[in-house]
Protein backbone atom coordinates (compact mmCIF):
# COMPACT_ATOMS: atom_id res chain seq x y z
CA UNK A 1 0.00 0.00 0.00
CA UNK A 2 1.27 3.48 -0.88
CA UNK A 3 2.29 5.66 2.06
CA UNK A 4 -0.09 8.66 1.78
CA UNK A 5 2.38 11.06 3.41
CA UNK A 6 5.61 9.87 1.79
CA UNK A 7 5.54 12.73 -0.72
CA UNK A 8 5.16 15.32 2.02
CA UNK A 9 7.78 13.82 4.32
CA UNK A 10 10.21 13.95 1.41
CA UNK A 11 9.81 17.67 0.73
CA UNK A 12 12.59 20.03 1.70
CA UNK A 13 12.67 20.94 5.36
CA UNK A 14 9.75 18.81 6.50
CA UNK A 15 11.53 15.79 7.98
CA UNK A 16 14.20 17.87 9.68
CA UNK A 17 11.61 20.25 11.16
CA UNK A 18 9.62 17.40 12.66
CA UNK A 19 12.70 15.59 13.93
CA UNK A 20 13.81 18.73 15.75
CA UNK A 21 10.33 19.34 17.16
CA UNK A 22 9.99 15.75 18.40
CA UNK A 23 13.45 15.92 19.99
CA UNK A 24 12.44 19.07 21.86
CA UNK A 25 9.22 17.50 23.11
CA UNK A 26 11.00 14.33 24.18
CA UNK A 27 13.62 16.30 26.10
CA UNK A 28 10.95 18.30 27.91
CA UNK A 29 8.92 15.24 28.85
CA UNK A 30 11.97 13.27 29.93
CA UNK A 31 13.90 15.93 31.79
CA UNK A 32 11.03 17.80 33.40
CA UNK A 33 8.25 15.28 33.42
CA UNK A 34 9.40 12.07 35.05
CA UNK A 35 9.31 13.31 38.62
CA UNK A 36 6.77 16.09 38.28
CA UNK A 37 3.99 14.58 36.20
CA UNK A 38 0.61 14.21 37.86
CA UNK A 39 -3.03 13.88 36.84
CA UNK A 40 -3.42 17.50 37.89
CA UNK A 41 -0.86 18.55 35.28
CA UNK A 42 -2.73 16.66 32.59
CA UNK A 43 -5.95 18.35 33.69
CA UNK A 44 -4.23 21.73 33.56
CA UNK A 45 -2.93 21.03 30.07
CA UNK A 46 -6.42 20.08 28.92
CA UNK A 47 -7.90 23.22 30.49
CA UNK A 48 -5.34 25.45 28.79
CA UNK A 49 -6.01 23.67 25.54
CA UNK A 50 -9.77 24.08 25.89
CA UNK A 51 -9.38 27.79 26.51
CA UNK A 52 -7.04 28.30 23.56
CA UNK A 53 -9.23 26.26 21.24
CA UNK A 54 -12.31 28.18 22.32
CA UNK A 55 -10.60 31.53 21.64
CA UNK A 56 -9.60 30.33 18.17
CA UNK A 57 -13.25 29.40 17.65
CA UNK A 58 -14.43 32.88 18.63
CA UNK A 59 -14.69 32.86 22.42
CA UNK A 60 -13.92 36.06 24.29
CA UNK A 61 -13.30 34.35 27.63
CA UNK A 62 -10.02 34.66 29.48
CA UNK A 63 -8.19 31.69 30.92
CA UNK A 64 -9.02 32.96 34.41
CA UNK A 65 -12.72 33.01 33.58
CA UNK A 66 -12.55 29.51 32.14
CA UNK A 67 -10.66 28.27 35.19
CA UNK A 68 -13.38 29.75 37.42
CA UNK A 69 -16.18 28.14 35.38
CA UNK A 70 -17.31 31.52 34.09
CA UNK A 71 -16.50 31.16 30.41
CA UNK A 72 -18.90 31.91 27.57
CA UNK A 73 -20.83 29.24 25.69
CA UNK A 74 -18.00 28.38 23.31
CA UNK A 75 -15.58 28.00 26.20
CA UNK A 76 -18.09 25.83 28.06
CA UNK A 77 -18.36 23.58 25.01
CA UNK A 78 -14.57 23.25 24.76
CA UNK A 79 -14.18 22.50 28.47
CA UNK A 80 -16.95 19.89 28.33
CA UNK A 81 -15.09 18.18 25.50
CA UNK A 82 -11.77 18.33 27.34
CA UNK A 83 -13.29 16.41 30.24
CA UNK A 84 -13.86 13.31 28.09
CA UNK A 85 -11.28 13.83 25.37
CA UNK A 86 -8.55 11.49 26.58
CA UNK A 87 -10.97 8.62 27.06
CA UNK A 88 -11.28 8.58 23.26
CA UNK A 89 -7.57 8.04 22.59
CA UNK A 90 -7.88 4.24 22.13
CA UNK A 91 -10.84 4.75 19.79
CA UNK A 92 -8.87 7.29 17.77
CA UNK A 93 -6.32 4.59 17.06
CA UNK A 94 -8.70 1.71 16.42
CA UNK A 95 -11.91 3.28 15.07
CA UNK A 96 -11.18 6.92 14.24
CA UNK A 97 -14.51 7.61 12.55
CA UNK A 98 -16.28 6.76 15.79
CA UNK A 99 -13.86 8.92 17.75
CA UNK A 100 -14.46 11.93 15.52
CA UNK A 101 -18.21 11.46 15.71
CA UNK A 102 -18.01 11.28 19.49
CA UNK A 103 -15.88 14.43 19.69
CA UNK A 104 -18.49 16.35 17.76
CA UNK A 105 -21.40 14.84 19.67
CA UNK A 106 -19.93 16.01 22.97
CA UNK A 107 -18.82 19.49 21.96
CA UNK A 108 -22.03 20.33 20.10
CA UNK A 109 -24.41 18.66 22.55
CA UNK A 110 -26.02 21.93 23.67
CA UNK A 111 -26.00 23.61 20.26
CA UNK A 112 -27.48 21.22 17.71
CA UNK A 113 -30.43 18.84 17.46
CA UNK A 114 -29.61 15.22 18.21
CA UNK A 115 -29.86 14.14 14.57
CA UNK A 116 -26.95 16.42 13.62
CA UNK A 117 -24.56 15.36 16.38
CA UNK A 118 -21.58 13.42 15.12
CA UNK A 119 -22.92 13.27 11.58
CA UNK A 120 -21.37 14.81 8.46
CA UNK A 121 -23.23 17.68 6.86
CA UNK A 122 -23.59 16.02 3.47
CA UNK A 123 -22.13 13.43 1.14
CA UNK A 124 -19.04 15.47 0.36
CA UNK A 125 -18.39 15.95 4.06
CA UNK A 126 -18.76 12.22 4.66
CA UNK A 127 -16.18 11.58 1.96
CA UNK A 128 -13.74 14.02 3.55
CA UNK A 129 -14.20 12.32 6.91
CA UNK A 130 -13.47 8.97 5.31
CA UNK A 131 -10.28 10.46 3.92
CA UNK A 132 -9.21 11.55 7.40
CA UNK A 133 -9.95 8.13 8.86
CA UNK A 134 -8.12 6.42 6.00
CA UNK A 135 -5.07 8.51 6.83
CA UNK A 136 -5.32 7.60 10.50
CA UNK A 137 -5.53 3.91 9.66
CA UNK A 138 -2.84 3.98 6.95
CA UNK A 139 0.53 2.33 7.27
CA UNK A 140 2.70 5.44 7.10
CA UNK A 141 6.30 6.10 7.95
CA UNK A 142 5.54 9.77 8.55
CA UNK A 143 6.14 11.19 12.03
CA UNK A 144 3.12 11.08 14.30
CA UNK A 145 3.36 14.85 14.68
CA UNK A 146 2.95 15.23 10.93
CA UNK A 147 -0.04 12.88 10.89
CA UNK A 148 -1.61 14.99 13.65
CA UNK A 149 -1.00 18.18 11.68
CA UNK A 150 -2.62 16.77 8.54
CA UNK A 151 -5.65 15.48 10.45
CA UNK A 152 -6.07 18.88 12.07
CA UNK A 153 -5.85 20.82 8.82
CA UNK A 154 -8.15 18.52 6.89
CA UNK A 155 -10.88 18.67 9.52
CA UNK A 156 -10.51 22.42 10.03
CA UNK A 157 -10.75 23.20 6.32
CA UNK A 158 -13.27 20.57 5.22
CA UNK A 159 -15.82 21.69 7.86
CA UNK A 160 -17.49 18.27 7.84
CA UNK A 161 -19.81 18.90 10.80
CA UNK A 162 -22.57 21.43 11.26
CA UNK A 163 -20.65 23.31 13.98
CA UNK A 164 -17.50 23.36 16.15
CA UNK A 165 -15.23 22.05 13.39
CA UNK A 166 -12.17 23.91 14.64
CA UNK A 167 -12.54 22.60 18.18
CA UNK A 168 -13.01 19.06 16.86
CA UNK A 169 -9.95 19.43 14.63
CA UNK A 170 -7.74 20.59 17.48
CA UNK A 171 -9.06 17.89 19.81
CA UNK A 172 -8.36 15.24 17.18
CA UNK A 173 -4.83 16.60 16.79
CA UNK A 174 -4.19 16.25 20.53
CA UNK A 175 -5.59 12.72 20.51
CA UNK A 176 -3.28 11.68 17.70
CA UNK A 177 -0.32 12.84 19.78
CA UNK A 178 -1.60 10.84 22.76
CA UNK A 179 -2.62 7.69 20.92
CA UNK A 180 0.64 7.49 18.95
CA UNK A 181 2.85 7.91 21.97
CA UNK A 182 4.27 11.35 21.32
CA UNK A 183 2.70 12.72 24.49
CA UNK A 184 0.98 9.87 26.31
CA UNK A 185 0.02 12.00 29.33
CA UNK A 186 -1.10 14.94 27.18
CA UNK A 187 1.16 17.57 28.71
CA UNK A 188 1.90 19.49 25.51
CA UNK A 189 -0.72 22.15 24.70
CA UNK A 190 -0.87 22.28 20.89
CA UNK A 191 -3.96 24.48 20.96
CA UNK A 192 -2.02 27.15 22.87
CA UNK A 193 0.76 26.89 20.31
CA UNK A 194 -1.72 27.70 17.56
CA UNK A 195 -3.18 30.57 19.56
CA UNK A 196 0.29 32.03 20.19
CA UNK A 197 0.86 31.98 16.42
CA UNK A 198 -2.69 32.87 15.45
CA UNK A 199 -1.98 34.96 12.33
CA UNK A 200 0.28 32.22 10.94
CA UNK A 201 -2.20 29.56 12.01
CA UNK A 202 -5.06 31.13 10.11
CA UNK A 203 -3.03 32.03 7.02
CA UNK A 204 -1.51 28.55 6.77
CA UNK A 205 -4.89 26.88 7.10
CA UNK A 206 -5.99 28.98 4.14
CA UNK A 207 -2.86 27.91 2.30
CA UNK A 208 -3.63 24.28 3.06
CA UNK A 209 -7.14 24.72 1.71
CA UNK A 210 -6.33 26.74 -1.40
CA UNK A 211 -2.63 26.42 -2.16
CA UNK A 212 -2.19 22.91 -3.51
CA UNK A 213 0.93 20.95 -2.58
CA UNK A 214 2.85 24.11 -1.75
CA UNK A 215 0.12 25.14 0.66
CA UNK A 216 0.20 21.73 2.33
CA UNK A 217 3.96 22.02 2.73
CA UNK A 218 3.58 25.49 4.19
CA UNK A 219 1.06 24.19 6.73
CA UNK A 220 3.32 21.28 7.64
CA UNK A 221 6.29 23.56 8.31
CA UNK A 222 4.10 25.94 10.30
CA UNK A 223 2.68 23.10 12.42
CA UNK A 224 6.14 21.94 13.49
CA UNK A 225 6.74 25.44 14.83
CA UNK A 226 3.34 25.46 16.55
CA UNK A 227 4.07 22.19 18.34
CA UNK A 228 7.25 23.71 19.72
CA UNK A 229 5.17 26.63 21.00
CA UNK A 230 2.69 24.12 22.43
CA UNK A 231 5.48 22.45 24.37
CA UNK A 232 6.49 25.83 25.78
CA UNK A 233 2.90 26.29 26.98
CA UNK A 234 2.96 22.99 28.90
CA UNK A 235 2.36 23.15 32.66
CA UNK A 236 5.70 21.39 32.96
CA UNK A 237 7.28 24.64 31.85
CA UNK A 238 4.70 27.19 32.89
CA UNK A 239 2.97 26.56 36.23
CA UNK A 240 -0.67 27.50 36.56
CA UNK A 241 -1.37 31.20 36.94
Amino acid sequence: MTDPLAWLSGLEGVSSAYAATRDGIDVMLRDRGLRRTSPEMTAESLLRGAHASAVLEGSGSTLAQVRAGEGDAIAEDAVRLSAVELSLAPLMKQAPMQALARLHSVVAATSLPAEELGRPRDGASAQRLRGVTDLLLADTGAPALLVAAMVHADLATALPFASHNGIVARAAERLVLVSRGVDAKSLVVPEAGHLALRPQYESNLRAYRDGGERGVQSWALYAAEAYTAGAEASPLRRPAD
